[in-house]
């Protein structure tokens, strides 16, 4: 190895100065924008698709559980902290998509982690679409498992992928609804595929529970897949239920094997008390108002139709989620900015978050959305739109 010279404490970091450049040299600079507790804006960029977050039931729900259960859970669910919220939540989840058994954790992201590398090994073979969420990604970095990812939504690739592995066991993993362009995965077609080859296929139906489905039960649920043995869902509590925590649901054997072997569950404190109470008292009002979820689709589709009809690159959405193409990733920040100016809050997606390369605005869908709120969205962002952003 060759010698360098010593470097005093202050410059250790240097390095990190120098990644910075890059960064806003190609217009990656990411800025943390805090919102006030009522914000002026119309959010088009949050995940809280039946406009739960906000409903009095459910944040009534939230404070009462922190009153009589305390602010915290105090542990990781294999020590104190599994509470009767959480089997309660589990049980009503499972029971909501069909399926034999469900176990909560503390985000999405933490129950993608466990369920990829628990359900996979040394000995798996994993195929994933290429367009798969950042949290399954990593989960398949951890896999110790052969990876192959492949074109997007192109079932012969998974079938190729499949036939030709070299271990016996395989995984397939994708998101039931893309979370960039929102587009949705041919989940009939692919569990097919998985039977033809002995594989599971895991989905992460983030963006489609409480969207689609018989009463918002899912993209899994549509395609009458949540009971099936071979298949396991992983959801969020954070977007249609407008909680905070992640599950994963499907057959009673899968659940108790994460419950022993899922690292993101055995040594992650266990999810607090007052999100637990809200994203089950969520999932009353959902199956209360089962309209709810007709009303995001409804909104995100009558939003992308009006932008198309405006000249720009517009996504048709299959639930709640639009893409709109900019020119460079400078464009799109600067377009988002201009929508912020003037009262609508939009994401900005760009590469690296994209895994196409192509910078866009994305915007987000809820049930509580008016007519009144699309005319005014439409209306901001075609005349914010930056040059070269029409079709």
């Amino acid at each position: 190895m060759t010698e360098s010279p010593q470097l005093p404490p202050e410059n250790v970091f240097d390095w990190l100065d120098a990644e910075a450049e890059k960064r806003a040299a190609a217009g990656l600079v990411r800025r943390l924008r805090p919102r006030p507790a009522q914000p002026d804006e119309l959010d088009l960029a949050g995940n809280d698709y039946l406009g739960l977050a906000r409903d009095k039931r459910v944040a009534g729900a939230a404070a009462a559980a922190a009153l009589r259960w305390g602010s915290g859970s105090t542990g990781s669910r294999l020590v104190t902290g599994s509470l009767e919220l959480h089997t309660e939540l589990e049980l009503e989840l499972a029971r909501f998509c069909g399926a034999q058994a469900a176990l909560v954790f503390s985000s999405g992201f933490a129950a993608n982690l466990g369920a990829v590398t628990a359900l996979s090994g040394a000995e798996s073979a994993i195929v994933t679409d290429k367009y798969i969420h950042a949290s399954l990604i990593e989960g398949c970095r951890l896999s110790r498992a052969d990876v192959a990812a492949v074109a997007h939504s192109t079932p012969s690739a998974i079938q190729h992928a499949l036939s030709t592995r070299r271990k016996p066991r395989a995984l397939v993993i994708t998101d039931s609804v893309f979370s960039v362009d929102g587009d949705l995965a041919p989940l009939g077609e692919l569990a097919g595929i998985c039977r033809e080859n002995n594989a599971a296929l895991l989905v992460d139906d983030a963006h489609g529970f409480g969207v689609l489905g018989e009463g918002g039960r899912g993209a899994v649920h549509a395609a009458g897949l949540s009971s099936a043995p071979d298949v396991v869902t992983t959801v969020t509590l954070s977007k249609a239920l407008g909680a905070q925590g992640g599950a994963v649901i499907g057959p009673r054997r899968v659940i108790k094997h994460l419950v022993d072997t899922a690292r993101s569950f055995i040594f992650d404190t266990a999810l607090a008390p007052a999100s637990a109470a809200a994203a089950l008292s969520a999932l009353g009002v959902l199956k209360s108002e089962p309209d709810l979820p007709g009303k995001v689709v409804e909104n995100a589709g009558n939003l992308a139709m009006q932008l198309k009809a405006a000249g720009l690159r517009a996504s048709l959405p299959d639930a709640a989620v639009i893409s709109v193409q900019a020119p460079s990733a400078e464009a799109a920040v600067a377009w988002a900015e201009s929508c912020a100016e003037h009262g609508i809050r939009v994401g900005c997606f760009r590469p690296p978050s994209v895994p196409d390369g192509i910078s866009r605005l994305r915007l987000t869908a809820r049930a509580d959305l008016t007519e009144a709120d699309l005319d005014r969205a439409v209306k901001v962002i075609t005349a914010s739109a930056p040059r070269g952003a029409t079709a």
